[in-house]
């Protein structure tokens, strides 16, 4: 699954906005029994290690120039949450991505 957030930032704003909220993105998955580690191995790419429901599951975070690239791979088993982490993603990413009012 994939999902990409346009944003008017330069990466550098992105980054530390990403870095500033990466602590709660365990409370963003819905059912809130998901454990969440990241880690930055590039300066514009966060992997993401989620365990939920008895899964393991990879993610990845991409800053591009004008969007953002959420890519988590999801099993067989647990696709019937596909629409509902996507919703999240692109609720909460748009939130995270907005400039200030």
């Amino acid at each position: 699954m994939q999902v990409s957030i346009p944003h008017e930032f330069e990466k550098e704003e992105v980054r530390r906005r990403l870095k500033g909220s990466s602590h709660k993105i365990a409370d963003q998955i819905p059912g809130g029994m998901a454990q969440v580690t990241t880690d930055w191995p590039s300066e514009d790419c966060m992997t993401m290690q989620i365990a939920m429901m008895g899964q393991h599951l990879s993610g990845l975070v991409e800053i591009a120039e004008r969007q953002v690239i959420f890519s988590i791979d999801l099993p067989p088993a647990l696709s019937f949450v596909e629409p509902i982490v996507e919703s999240t993603i692109r609720q909460k990413g748009e939130k995270l991505l907005s400039p200030p009012a």
